[in-house]
Formats: C-alpha cells, structure tokens, sequence
C-alpha cells in the first residue's frame, strides 16, 4: 500500500512538472506570435508613411523608418531593458537591474528561463512603436543623422523610463497614485505623441507648407491608398501589440501588467468595439478616407488604458469621441504653426491622452492588488501630467541641441529638389508617376 501511495505521488509530481512546462511553453509561444504581429505594424507604419510623402521624397521616408527599427533593437538590448528594471521607483536604481544588464545571464541562451527574451523581444517591438509614431511626423525635412539619435533616445530611453514608473508591476506611479494604462496608451501613445511635438517646434514646417499670413497649404502625399493600407496593416498589428500588454501566469490565469486579473476575450471586445468607434467617429466628423482609418487607431488608443475593465459599448463611446476629436485637435496643431506631416501629435499623443484621462472618468474605484491605491481621476491625471512632461520635455530639448549643432535639418536645396534624389542611390519611380487622363 505505501509502495502505491509512494508511485501514485511521484506521478502526481511527474504531471504536475510537466503541465507547468506545458504552461511556460505555451505562454512562451503567445508571445513569440505577439512579436511576430508586432512587426506588421512596422510594415504598416512603412506603407503610411512613404504613401504620405511625396514621390521626390518617399524612399527616403521608408528608409529612415527601416533604419529606426535597426537601431532601436540593439540598443535596447545594451541599455533599454536595464532601464525598465531600474527605475520603477523613482530614480533609484532597483536590484532588479542587473537582470537587465547586457552581459547578464539571463539576457541570452538560458535553457532554464523560458521568459526573459521573449519579454525583452515584446518590449523592444514596443520601443520600435515609439519610434515610427515619430518617425512619420517629421517625414521629408529631418536630417537621417538626427533622426536616429532622436529615434533611439525615443525608444530606448524615454519611453521606457515611463513604463518603468507607469507600466510595471511596482511603478510609483501605480504604486503611490493607483495609476492603470494596461495597454500602454500612456507610456508609449502619449509619450510618443508628446516627444515628436516637442520635435516639430525645432525641426520648423516643409517649405511651403504656410504662407506669410500663416495659413497653411495642403501637402498631399504621393498614394493615399498606400496610406490607407498601412493604416489599416498598423491595426492587424495591433492585436500583437496588446496581446503583448497581457501576462499569461501557470495555472492558465491572465493577468494585466500590474498582475491584476483579466482575460484575452476583454481584450478581443473592447479593441474591436474602440476600433469600429473611431473609425465612425473620424468618418462623421471629416468624412475622410485616411482620417477615417487614423480614427479607427486613435479609437484603439483612446480604450487601451482600461481594455481589461471597459463595457464593450462603453469601450465603443470613448473610441468615437477621441477619433472624433482627433481631426480637431490637428487643426489646433496647424493653427499653431507646426507641420505634422501624419497628424501623429493628434492620433498618438491626443488619443494616448484622452485614453489615460478617459480611465479616470470612467473606471474610478476599481481596485488594485497588494494594498496599492484603487483607480482614480487624480491618480490618472498625475500619470498623464508626468508622461506628457517626459515625452515633451526630452524631445524638445534633444532636437534643439541637434539644431544647434546643424543635425536636425537637411539644407533647403535637398528639400525642394527631393531627399531621394539627394540621399538615395536609387528612384523609387524610374519610369515616372503618370496621372490618368480625366473624364
């Protein structure tokens, strides 16, 4: 009898290592998959942007975006991830950091950590994110040079300095303020938005771009339906992108970022339904093909901090009212005299705003783990407040040094004679874009 008892436990241990294997690979696969989806949005933001720019200028645009992408990767890998491991406290370097050191043990082939790369790989796909809501802004006047210093300053530091505080586990700000933005509307929405507003005052418009009076002339880019696609490949994307937001626990839980429990079906509900109100938000207000589907990302935007807790028509309404104020708020841009060639401050930085506010409205009380401080206005606004500091703040001053210093611009004679022709040893249209005959 005790013989059986004794075979009985060893089995019972044998299935219990082996359903928590089964458990740690599975979970290492959803997000190997993550990062794969992640990267479509890198071709989406490809497409958009060289669609928004002008024939004389478009393959300047794709390489300046493929480039952001090369560069951000291996600098998070040095420095980026040490980054969010170190300063969830504040400016305290945490234990935790040396994980994240490039010569650690953990950052490399470790047949016992099935976590750490695939984590690492999620998150540098997030910083890239970051770069390219940039990257479109200041399409066809900034230097290749100064791009990619302000590309890997984007990615590999700033953002992720505000998803140490925001978007960890042990953050101050979710720690002392309750602060809650599970899919990262934040951290990397609105401090990309924020940084590359912080650029544009700098970098100054395209040539002739405003008249004296200050008014401003339509700049169309060479294939909106280019635009329109990448737009719309940036949102497949996007289902690697919060997937990525989501921490699979053994035992077949999900929880948030913060460990607070959630389901993959919350987020399949409220993405769809915040999608589908941005895109009838946008498309009331302008009736607009490339504003419609800019809406339907900035309606995604506008749900992603409170994805685990919105009612899916809920989730819908606050996607509607932030596509639907998007196009407002370029305008506001314009008026300002600053040239957002994809309107990126409006889509990333606004939707990335309303989306972290919109959860202190509506999601105020709901309560956090481990005695940290329940979900609320003020709480959300002192996240906001310190992400849109960060992300301005950083950007305007890094542009202006690379302005004084003759990196940020190229000169006026490559801008109006083209950045193809000047930076690119090969056309994009060698044969010539030829305008169908009108009816």
């Amino acid at each position: 009898m005790e013989q059986q008892i004794a075979d009985l436990t060893a089995k019972l241990a044998a299935l219990e290592a082996s359903t928590k294997m089964s458990g740690t690979i599975n979970s290492e696969v959803f997000y190997w998959w993550c990062i794969a989806l992640m990267i479509v949005i890198h071709a989406g933001f490809l497409a958009y942007e060289m669609g928004a720019s002008r024939a004389k200028n478009v393959l300047a645009s794709g390489i300046k975006n493929i480039l952001a992408f090369a560069f951000i990767v291996p600098t998070f890998f040095f420095f980026g991830w040490w980054i969010y491991l170190a300063f969830p406290a504040g400016l305290t370097v945490a234990d935790a950091a040396a994980d994240g050191l490039p010569w650690a043990q953990k950052m490399g082939p470790n047949l016992a950590d099935n976590a750490t790369g695939i984590f690492w790989g999620a998150f540098a796909l997030f910083a890239a994110t970051t770069a390219s809501i940039m990257s479109g802004a200041v399409i066809e006047r900034i230097r290749m040079t100064g791009f990619i210093i302000l590309a890997i300053f984007l990615g590999s530091v700033v953002w992720i300095l505000g998803a140490s505080w925001g978007w960890h586990p042990t953050g101050w700000l979710t720690t002392e303020f309750g602060f809650h933005d599970v899919g990262a509307a934040g951290c990397v929405h609105l401090i990309a938005g924020a940084f590359a507003l912080g650029v544009l005052i700098n970098l100054g418009p395209r040539i002739g771009k405003f008249n004296a009076d200050g008014t401003a002339n339509e700049i169309g880019g060479h294939n909106m339906p280019m635009t329109v696609i990448g737009l719309m490949l940036i949102i497949v994307g996007f289902f690697g992108f919060l997937g990525g937001c989501i921490i699979y626990v053994n035992g077949g839980q999900w929880t948030n970022i913060y460990g607070q429990p959630t389901t993959l079906s919350a987020f399949s509900f409220n993405t769809l339904m915040g999608f589908c109100g941005g895109l009838i938000g946008a498309w009331v207000k302008t009736r607009d093909p490339f504003w419609m589907m800019s809406g339907g990302l900035v309606g995604i935007i506008s749900a992603a901090a409170g994805l685990d807790v919105w009612y899916p028509p809920l989730a819908f309404a606050i996607g509607f009212f932030g596509a639907f104020m998007a196009p407002i708020v370029a305008k506001m841009v314009e008026k300002a005299g600053i040239d957002d060639a994809v309107a990126a401050v409006a889509v990333h930085g606004w939707g990335g705003l309303w989306g972290v506010v919109a959860c202190g409205l509506f999601a105020a009380g709901y309560p956090n783990i481990n005695d940290m401080p329940p979900v609320s206005l003020i709480g959300q606004l002192v996240g906001a407040g310190v992400f849109l500091a960060l992300g301005f703040g950083s950007g305007f001053i890094l542009s202006l040094v690379l302005k004084m210093f003759g990196l940020l611009r190229v000169p006026p004679n490559s801008e109006i004679l083209g950045l193809d022709k000047t930076k690119v040893p090969l056309a994009a249209y060698p044969e010539g874009l030829r305008a169908m005959p009108a009816e």
